[in-house]
């Protein structure tokens, strides 16, 4: 290190300038036994378990499922099951189930993660959580320097003695964690013994070890530095723990070289000195420029709005006094037109006046007065007859419609304001916490943020009084989000809900994007992934590295089994189940079948059924059998029904084909088919949702897309239920991901 950077190291700073670098992000006060977070940051040790304990109580509904004796997500072999392993593995079914055994995964342990308050980020803390935290006592001396400049009148007394004769200290003992004056020192540190060697400096109240201790192994000292993790680590910690394959140097290296690397910056920040003073001038200038813009863009704007305001007084004045003129002149024919009736009747205006003009006995006279008399009295004959008023009452002509003004007062914006996001209908998905996506137009400038606003339309199965609560219709918004999409959390099941989007750009928000609407499936989602041990074919299906694709295609056994085929087809279904099961409450997921598949059947499967199937195994390839291919035979449909331990839907060819009721089954469907094959195929959606209520022992098929429900039906519930997919032929299924996602990461 050159001379100029050894004295622009030992620059003394002034403590009370570096306030700021020292305050707590969380408690907004100086650090308290300040921890090293993962991302370097540091946090009050309080502060770090309070916002631990926080997080914990926001995921313990949510991690309470999977860590409860009585979860529905069944993962733990059935005595069944293992009944069914030894059965495949002693001979199995033909080709049908080909797996040495059938064994399901464990739960992997809920990581406690907490949210960075530097740099927002997730910090997983793994499993000993605080405890892998190394103390930041190099930060944690700084405060105590600092605590101690702020408080120079008030001294560190000594510790040994006792009032009234307390004295002030002069030294203070790492070693023995206590501060001494000059003859207690001597007293309890004599000369010759092994305390005489303690560390002293000092008087001080902040005492750390003279060791740094490995947190994961607190019996070692940490003598290296991980330049993965940017920590230090022990040689535990090296030979066989977390960091056995990260690149690892001395600690008296990485001191040397973070030190060396320090002090540069340091320097190269001090030698910019005038840059910087030049700098923080321009800065305190764009300050004073903006706040007089500010200003004249806001008295712009009022000066703006006053002139929209006076035009519309104007406007208003006018059609106003248009409709009062309007008014005023039907009400005076009116009002003619009831006094030109009201003498029309007995002693009273015109018939009283006729009624005196009869008694003239002058001839001359009454001739005179009667001729012009007898005409008003024919027109008011006439009238009589020919009953119109005078005006008409409506004001159809005088309505005003501002729904275009309206429209354009809600779009007016200044020339910077960004364009409406649009919600991406395609990759955006609900099920009880929904994945909105939005794309932007593409002439857009970068925008800062993004908010989204929901707000709950009603549910179908819900009581009026529900439906008028306080959530429902209010907009909801989530928190600012920096990319193109956000997960809504918290949705109610069975419910329509409304969102939209908009954008931010400097302060600027841009209008709302068109709303859309989604509706959330009837029970939360179920996650699991295809099991490739039990019932999965090697030969005909193919699953994909992450378990959520699985494609049926005809291999070289196909071929040669043609051989053996004479007359008619008899080819078996390829069956494949979901990694996990259901055991309690309603659970609903959703896959999508592709449009060329030729035959897939999805639906649920019982494990003690599925025993009994392979015990008694039948020709399961026949049409025969199939009691929803279309085959009329009513007996068959009945044995197969009763001996089928799948309750499946069909799908192929772009068709869904809803299975014909029978007697032994309860089933329903939307639009009740008749028995002509017609009437029970449908267009095959989208995507398809299936909902079992494993306690109502019931099951529902779904599309996804409408939440409309295709199709119901009892099923038997007797042991643990899986999701089960068949394929024959080309055909493709492919999990949806918030279905197949461990935890929800969009």
């Amino acid at each position: 290190m050159s001379a100029e950077m050894r004295r622009s190291s030992t620059i003394a700073v002034p403590i009370k300038n570096i306030e700021r670098e020292l305050i707590c992000p969380i408690c907004k006060e100086l650090f308290t036994h300040p921890l090293i977070l993962p991302c370097q940051h540091s946090v009050c040790h309080k502060c770090v378990r309070e916002l631990l304990m926080q997080n914990h109580e926001d995921s313990f509904d949510a991690g309470s499922e999977c860590s409860l004796p009585g979860s529905p997500r069944s993962r733990v072999p059935s005595p069944s099951m293992e009944r069914l392993d030894r059965l495949v593995r002693s001979g199995g079914s033909r080709g049908s189930i080909s797996s040495p055994g059938w064994r399901r995964g464990s739960v992997t342990p809920r990581v406690t993660t907490i949210p960075c308050p530097g740099c927002h980020h997730d910090i997983d803390l793994g499993e000993r959580g605080i405890s892998m935290l190394f103390r930041n006592f190099t930060l944690e001396s700084i405060v105590e320097r600092y605590r101690q400049a702020a408080r120079a009148a008030v001294a560190i007394m000594c510790n040994i003695c006792k009032p009234p004769q307390q004295q002030e200290a002069t030294k203070s003992c790492m070693d023995c964690k206590a501060s001494y004056c000059n003859e207690c020192f001597k007293l309890h540190h004599p000369w010759g013994t092994p305390k005489a060697q303690h560390e002293y400096v000092g008087p001080t109240t902040n005492f750390r070890p003279k060791v740094l201790m490995c947190p994961e192994h607190e019996m070692e000292k940490v003598n290296m530095y991980c330049e993965v993790c940017r920590r230090p680590v022990c040689h535990l910690c090296k030979l066989g723990g977390s960091h056995a394959n990260h690149k690892v140097t001395s600690m008296s290296s990485a001191y040397k070289i973070l030190k060396e690397k320090l002090a540069k910056s340091i320097h190269y920040l001090i030698s910019k000195e005038d840059q910087v003073r030049t700098q923080i001038t321009e800065l305190e200038l764009l300050i004073s420029q903006t706040e007089e813009n500010g200003q004249v863009a806001e008295r712009r704007a009022n000066e703006h709005f006053e002139r929209l305001f006076e035009t519309l007084q104007e406007r208003k004045s006018e059609m106003l006094r248009s409709i009062e003129q309007s008014r005023n002149r039907r009400l005076d024919h009116l009002r003619a037109q009831v006094e030109e009736y009201q003498g029309m009747l007995e002693n009273s205006g015109l018939v009283g006046y006729a009624q005196e003009v009869l008694k003239e006995t002058d001839q001359s006279c009454f001739v005179q007065t009667a001729k012009q008399l007898h005409v008003r009295i024919q027109k008011a004959t006439e009238s009589l007859r020919t009953f119109h008023p005078a005006a008409d009452p409506c004001f159809d002509e005088f309505v005003l419609d501002t729904s275009r003004e309206e429209t354009l007062l809600k779009e007016m914006c200044f020339g910077g304001v960004p364009d409406p996001p649009l919600i991406d209908l395609s990759h955006s998905r609900v099920y009880n916490e929904a994945s909105i996506c939005w794309r932007l137009s593409d002439d857009h400038l970068p925008t800062d943020h993004h908010v989204v606003e929901y707000r709950r339309l009603g549910g179908p199965r819900q009581s009026p009084s529900q439906e008028d609560g306080e959530d429902s219709g209010v907009w909801r918004a989530t928190d600012r989000v920096y990319g193109p999409s956000t997960v809504v959390c918290d949705l109610e099941p069975d419910s329509l809900y409304s969102f939209r989007v908009r954008s931010c750009r400097n302060s600027m928000f841009s209008p709302y994007s068109p709303e859309v609407t989604f509706h959330t499936p009837p029970a939360p989602a179920f996650g699991f992934l295809f099991s490739d041990k039990c019932g999965f074919s090697t030969e005909r299906l193919i699953l994909n590295k992450r378990r959520d694709t699985v494609e049926s295609v005809a291999g070289m056994g196909f071929l040669l089994a043609a051989e053996r085929v004479q007359t008619g087809s008899y080819i078996g279904l390829d069956y494949i189940i979901g990694d996990t099961g259901i055991s309690q409450g309603r659970h609903y997921w959703a896959f999508k079948v592709e449009p060329y598949s030729y035959m897939v059947k999805v639906g649920v499967a019982s494990d003690s059924k599925l025993l009994e199937w392979f015990h008694n195994p039948r020709d399961t390839s026949s049409p025969r059998y199939d009691h929803d291919s279309g085959h009329d035979s009513g007996s068959e449909d009945t044995c197969y029904e009763l001996s089928q331990p799948f309750t499946l839907l069909t799908l192929g060819m772009g068709k869904l084909f809803i299975p014909k009721a029978s007697s032994s089954s309860s089933v329903s469907t939307a639009s009740a088919p008749s028995a002509d094959p017609g009437n029970r195929m449908l267009p095959m959606p989208q995507r398809l949702g299936v909902c079992l209520d494993y306690d109502a022992c019931r099951v529902y098929f779904y599309d996804a897309d409408t939440m409309r429900c295709l199709y119901e039906r009892q099923v038997d519930c007797s042991g643990t239920m899986y999701p089960a997919f068949g394929l024959m032929g080309s055909g493709k299924v492919q999990l949806e991901e918030f279905i197949t996602a461990k935890r929800l990461t969009f």
